[in-house]
């Protein structure tokens, strides 16, 4: 049975950050994940995840100024030392909340920017080393251009053709289903082939990003293949809510926990 941890970067908008946590657990999911924690004091995310009993599945390392149109450092030539700063904030949060994955976020630059390149597989190996100890993995997620334009790394299998490259134990695909089929299509495919590659899953309908079943996909026959396939971590729901968090999560009844 696959199991799903609720986005609550995108789910649960109608309450306060920390007071999604407490929703997400009445609402029966086991996990959470969301971008980025840096707003809030470690313990205090921390603390929600006890008191609610939750695992933590993922979240991204500091983007840069996000708000300005960042979307990640790693590979941009100049910034080494905000990248090193930003490995250490995380580490932080990852101590105090037990996560085990944690996303960089490559950065816009183009495809065949050599320097950018260079730059990116440079952090990758940093960060690897880095968060090795901690038994932490890296996970690298192409994005589609149209959601992110101009995003480095853009390509899943580019992305899958470098991990397999520099064969680093703890440097994962973060394969998000949306992204995907708006990148190349033939899902099944792609996840039978990456599979050995993936460290994490991500879900939303196409071509809206809304609640799975919504879309052009057949998304309980893509769960279900993961079953066949032999996934055993969280499938994380970064979708948007059509009308509402709770009002949309009909789609979940079958794939929720009995406690």
């Amino acid at each position: 049975m696959p199991r799903f941890a609720a986005n609550l970067t995108m789910m649960f908008n109608e309450v306060p950050f920390l007071e999604r946590f407490a929703r997400a657990a009445a609402a029966g999911f086991e996990a959470v994940e969301f971008l980025f924690p840096y707003e809030f004091p470690a313990e205090a995310v921390a603390e929600q995840l006890r008191r609610h009993g939750l695992a933590l599945a993922l979240f991204n390392l500091p983007p840069g100024d996000w708000a300005g149109g960042e979307r990640g450092i790693a590979a941009l030539p100049g910034r080494e030392a905000e990248f090193r700063q930003g490995l250490a904030t995380a580490r932080t949060y990852a101590e105090a909340t037990g996560v085990r994955r944690v996303h960089m976020m490559a950065g816009l630059a183009a495809p065949d920017d050599a320097a950018a390149q260079a730059r990116y597989e440079a952090g990758i190996r940093e960060a690897s080393a880095f968060f090795a100890p901690m038994g932490i993995d890296v996970l690298l997620e192409p994005l589609n251009r149209r959601d992110v334009p101009g995003y480095l790394l853009d390509d899943f299998g580019r992305a899958a053709a470098m991990i397999r490259r520099l064969g680093l134990p703890n440097v994962k695909l973060q394969f998000d289903i949306y992204h995907c089929q708006i990148l190349h299509g033939d899902i099944l495919m792609r996840l039978r082939d990456m599979f050995p590659i993936i460290g994490h899953i991500q879900t939303a309908s196409i071509p809206l990003r809304n609640e799975p079943g919504s879309g052009e996909l057949n998304d309980a026959a893509i769960f279900a293949e993961l079953d066949r396939l032999g996934y055993a971590g969280f499938i994380g729901c970064e979708y948007r809510p059509a009308n509402g968090t709770e009002a949309g999560l009909g789609w979940f009844a079958p794939y929720r926990p009995q406690r």
